[in-house]
This record gives C-alpha cells, structure tokens and sequence, in this order.
C-alpha cells in the first residue's frame, strides 16, 4: 500500500498451496481451519488490499468474512453470498478436462472445437492446401 501498488489478497483454497493442504479441498470445514481462514482475512484486509479472493469454502464462511470485511470479497468455490464472482476460463470454456472442481460451471465445450480446428489446419499444411495465394503478401 505504501509504495501505491494494488494488492489483491487471496485466501482459503490456495493453488500455489494445494500440495500443503493435501490436495485440492475445501479449506475451513473444520473449526480451527475456519478460524484460521477468518484471521487471513482480516489480515488481508489490514494490510491494504483493495479486495480478497475467497477461494474453494463452505458458503456460510465466506458469508462471514464478506459480512466482516470492508473491501469487496471475490468468490471463486466459496458461494453466493461474495461481492463479485471469478472462474478460471479454461475451465468455463472447457479447454481443460482433466480435473474439474465441484464450483465450475462449464459454459462452452471449446476443447472440441479448437482439436477440430488444429487438425484441420495441419491436414491443410501437409496437402499443401494452406496457405493460399490469398493468405500471401505481393
């Protein structure tokens, strides 16, 4: 804050932690996680960040720290009750499949699409097929 650099803070479910937590679970089920969570929080906030990620937590407990705190709450697994919303895109696009979390909603099915289009384009490379005069520059 005193060098007048935006800080986002993020807190719950980690993924640059997710080895310590032993995978990717919910982060504050159990009341001395809860706690722990909660006091991260807060510390976010009293440390100057504009807002906090509440990250893969049971609903009622970002409800809380939403309700505690003063700067926006940003829910990604944590719930309806945050100021904002975030998911992952290549989850939402469904360019990632191989691990899906319980919060995702996938809303497209692009990883089709885009494997379709690549074979296309390398089927049309080797037949000599593209590029075309028209994709050439005179």
């Amino acid at each position: 804050m005193k060098a007048g650099i935006p800080v986002m803070g993020h807190v719950g479910l980690t993924p640059q932690s997710v080895h310590r937590f032993g995978g990717y679970k919910v982060q504050g089920r159990e009341k001395s996680r809860r706690e722990e969570v909660l006091r991260d929080a807060q510390a976010v906030e009293d440390a100057g960040a504009f807002s906090v990620v509440l990250e893969g937590m049971p609903l009622d407990l970002a409800q809380e720290i939403t309700e505690r705190l003063t700067i926006p709450t940003i829910g990604i697994g944590a719930g309806i009750h945050c100021d904002g919303q975030v998911l992952v895109i290549h989850d939402m696009l469904g360019l990632f499949d191989d691990f899906t979390p319980k919060f995702v909603k996938q809303y497209a099915d692009l990883k089709k699409i885009i494997r379709s289009a690549a074979k296309d384009f390398i089927g049309e490379v080797k037949e000599k097929k593209f590029p075309t005069e028209e994709h050439s520059f005179r």
